[in-house]
């Protein structure tokens, strides 16, 4: 499959919903390969990830599914990912974005028992046959986050590239604890994110769920051009 970088960066997005066909281990190792040569300050090149497929994949899903199941409120968030206080416009984005997912699944506002049990098919990587962890060392600075983040971004664009799709999923990082020790992630490492890889669903109307992006003139502020 070829397409352009363009084209990779507009057809990418959270795809919720993928085929169980396989994905080879030899396309995983290309994809990972080409998104090394993502930018790192100095070329410390801090990313770490675990890429889980098979019965591992299936034991990481069913811990985590399973604490959830017991312990419900026992999320230790490794680090605040959104705004302790939300103001707009990103509170706004905030609901539009879920609240249009869960018309799509059909859940209505309220609905805590429903919202759980859908949040927790983010475990189940939305059942990509491929799912993969995140990590940087806890004693990493800022700037390893931003060079990970490219790194991700590099693997996504890189996966489709290869006719697949994916979903970066910042909910792993306060389940850590149910899979740890599963996968021999040391407590030196701070889980950031998991993300799903696979081959998209498309019979499934979660697969392209896809949301808006604000106009130029809202972000970019043009000087001497």
């Amino acid at each position: 499959m070829q397409i352009s970088v363009d084209e990779a960066i507009a057809s990418r997005h959270s795809c919720r919903a993928y085929k169980s066909d396989p994905v080879s281990r030899a396309t995983i190792e290309h994809i990972l390969r080409v998104a090394s040569r993502a930018p790192s300050g100095s070329n410390i090149q801090p990313w770490k990830v675990y890429v889980l497929g098979g019965d591992v994949r299936q034991q990481v899903s069913a811990a985590i599914q399973a604490h959830r199941a017991a312990h419900p409120e026992d999320s230790r968030e490794e680090y605040q990912y959104y705004p302790r206080e939300w103001r707009e416009p990103y509170h706004s984005r905030r609901r539009a974005c879920g609240w249009g997912l869960y018309r799509l699944a059909g859940i209505e506002k309220g609905n805590r028992v429903a919202s759980f049990e859908f949040a927790g098919r983010n475990f189940d990587f939305w059942g990509a046959p491929i799912g993969m962890i995140f990590t940087l060392e806890r004693d990493m600075e800022q700037g390893a986050w931003i060079d990970l983040g490219l790194f991700m971004q590099n693997i996504m664009l890189a996966a489709r590239g290869q006719g697949l799709h994916t979903i970066p999923q910042a909910a792993f990082r306060g389940w850590h604890h149910a899979f740890r020790q599963l996968l021999g992630i040391p407590e030196t490492e701070l889980v950031v994110c998991g993300m799903a890889l696979g081959f998209a669903n498309e019979h499934d109307p979660l697969w392209n769920y896809v949301t808006d992006r604000a106009p130029l003139d809202s972000f970019v502020r043009m000087q001497g051009i």
